[in-house]
C-alpha cells in the first residue's frame, strides 16, 4: 500500500517518513540540529517547491519552559516552531499554521501533515482539501498524505530516536525513501536519521 509521507506521533517519541514514487532520490540531512529533506547528489534537477524542506526541528528558548519537537512534510514545520516558541499551545500552533498554508497546490492536492511533542504531551494534525484535523494523542497515532489521511492509532514500539527512525523506515508501506525520529529525553529531545543505507 502506498500512503506517501507520514508521521507517527506517540506521547514520548515520534517519526516522519518520506515515501515517494515521483522523487525517490532524496535524503535527510542534519543542518545544525534541523533535519532537512533534500535531493541526493545524483538526483535529477527539479523546480518542484515541495521536494526540499525542514522535516524536524526542536524549539529554541522562548516563553515556554518546556522544549518541543515539531515534524512534518513541508514548509509548515517552520511556522509551527515559531508559534510554539511564541507560547502558542501545540494544538493551536498546528491548527493555525496548517490552516494558513493549507494543502499543497500540486497535481494531487497533497495534504500537509505535522506532529508536535512538547511538555503538555503530543498532538498530530493534517490539512486536506476537505478538512483540518488536529488531535491530542495518548498512544502512537499515524497520519499520512494518502490512504491513511485521518489520525488513527498504530503499533509503534520505539522508545528512542534511532529506533523511531528505523521503525518508521521499515513500516510496511511502499516506496520508503528516508525517515527521521525524535524522542523526549531528560535534557530535551534527541533526533536520528535513517536514509536506508
Amino acid at each position: 500500500m502506498y500512503v506517501g509521507r507520514f508521521v507517527v506521533v506517540g506521547p514520548d517519541v515520534a517519526a516522519y517518513r518520506v515515501s515517494s514514487r515521483s522523487f525517490p532520490n532524496r535524503e535527510i540531512r542534519d543542518r545544525d540540529g534541523t533535519l532537512t529533506v533534500g535531493p541526493t547528489e545524483d538526483a535529477p534537477p527539479t523546480d518542484n517547491p515541495y521536494v526540499e524542506y525542514n522535516c524536524l526541528r526542536t524549539t529554541a528558548e522562548g516563553p515556554r519552559e518546556e522544549p518541543a519537537a515539531v515534524l512534518g512534510n513541508g514548509s509548515h514545520v517552520d511556522p509551527i516552531v515559531e508559534k510554539v516558541e511564541l507560547g502558542y499551545p501545540a494544538r493551536d500552533a498546528l491548527a493555525d499554521a496548517l490552516l494558513a498554508l493549507d494543502y499543497e497546490k500540486d497535481d494531487y492536492d497533497t495534504p500537509r501533515i505535522a506532529g508536535v511533542l512538547d511538555g503538555d504531551g503530543a498532538h498530530v494534525g493534517i490539512v486536506r482539501n476537505d478538512a483540518l484535523l488536529v488531535k491530542a494523542v495518548e498512544r502512537p497515532t499515524l497520519v499520512a498524505t494518502y490512504g491513511r489521511d485521518a489520525p488513527s492509532p498504530v503499533e509503534f514500539d520505539a522508545t528512542d530516536a534511532v529506533a523511531a527512525a528505523e521503525e518508521a523506515y521499515e513500516f510496511d508501506f511502499e516506496h520508503a525513501v528516508c525517515a527521521a525520529g525524535v524522542a523526549r529525553t531528560e535534557d530535551g529531545f534527541e533526533t536520528a536519521i535513517d536514509n536506508g543505507d
